[in-house]
């Protein structure tokens, strides 16, 4: 029996009418008064604020906070993790030394450190920048440990035999070998960065997302709590799109 497979732009009408499906839904629910609008606002008035912050400059404000904590928050955890986890992949003893404190540092939520870091740094950017390093720092070691390892060994074994040394070894061969598998784990751990920011910015900012929607949540205005949730949606989707185009991009010799 055949079966023809669906078209991708079949599928795409499915997928955009099931939303339409949703906000009409929604927004049929509040204006019938099955749900409150007090505690669920209809998408028509999320929208109307949305359209309301941009033109005062508000909310492109708050995204691009968000944004800048959390890209230095990632990059600076990827710096650092990178290096130390190909080491640590690659090295029985240092692997054996760290291991420890890195299985101690690893179940740490992002939110445990918010005290610490207010006491070290204050309520400042740095504090911000530190709970994305912190909450994403030893998740992302610990992808780059499993990637190195995952190297073919005969790869790194040819390589010595014809006499490439222990660092050349590691930027050579393991490097270019792993970076696929670094690279999927980088933009899982992406995702996450977004979610320290937002458990930073709940806490103690004076803008960005999660300030937001703590704003939205103290003045009642639950339009302004689903519209951060809706922009934390939008811009990590946004990220994710552009981290794939670079991924292409420094993975283009594998095409």
């Amino acid at each position: 029996m055949n079966h023809r497979q669906p078209s991708r732009a079949t599928l795409l009408g499915v997928g955009f009418a099931s939303v339409i499906v949703f906000l009409l839904a929604w927004e049929a629910a509040c204006r019938t008064g099955i749900v409150d609008a007090l505690f669920l606002p209809p998408p028509s008035a999320v929208a109307e604020k949305i359209v309301a912050m941009m033109a005062d400059g508000t909310l492109l404000a708050n995204v691009l906070a968000s944004t800048r904590r959390v890209m230095t928050g990632f990059i600076a955890a990827t710096v650092v993790a990178i290096p130390l986890g190909i080491v640590l992949g690659t090295s029985s003893y240092a692997r054996a030394a760290f291991d420890p404190i890195l299985s101690f540092l690893r179940p740490l939520p992002s939110m445990s450190w918010i005290p610490l870091s207010l006491l070290w740094f204050g309520i400042s950017e740095t504090q911000k920048y530190s709970i994305v390093f912190m909450g994403t720092f030893a998740p992302a070691l610990v992808y780059v440990i499993e990637a190195t390892r995952n190297v073919d060994p005969l790869l790194i074994r040819a390589a010595r035999n014809l006499g490439a040394s222990r660092w050349q070894v590691m930027r050579e061969v393991i490097l270019p070998a792993s970076l696929p598998q670094i690279l999927s784990g980088l933009k899982i751990i992406l995702g996450l960065s977004w979610t320290c920011v937002i458990s930073a910015e709940l806490v103690a900012a004076r803008e960005g997302l999660g300030f937001l929607i703590m704003n939205g949540k103290e003045f009642f205005q639950t339009e302004v709590v689903v519209l951060g949730m809706v922009m934390i949606s939008v811009t990590v989707l946004v990220t994710d799109i552009v981290f794939r185009a670079i991924e292409r991009k420094v993975l283009g010799w594998q095409a």
